[in-house]
């Protein structure tokens, strides 16, 4: 099946993203692989009428230690 229409917005930063989302409200979903979103919209489970790509949103790929614990970031690859 092929999803509903739908506007694509890529963002460049997380400040971006979050004032996407701030924007387009519920109507809006994030996509970083789509592994998920993608078959839900094919589907028609999922019916975003904005996708707000997060990709290449480099704040969001890291490894931190801080100290009691580790922080992993939403972006954060296996290798």
């Amino acid at each position: 099946m092929i999803p509903a229409p739908f506007e694509y917005k890529r963002a460049g930063s997380a400040d971006e993203a979050i004032s996407l989302i701030g924007q387009y409200g519920d109507e809006a979903k994030f996509l970083a692989g789509g592994h998920s979103l993608i078959p839900l919209m094919k589907l028609r489970l999922a019916q975003p009428t904005v996708l707000v790509d997060i990709g290449r949103v480099k704040d969001l790929s890291y490894v931190k230690d801080a100290g009691d614990h580790v922080a992993i970031g939403a972006l954060t690859r296996h290798m």
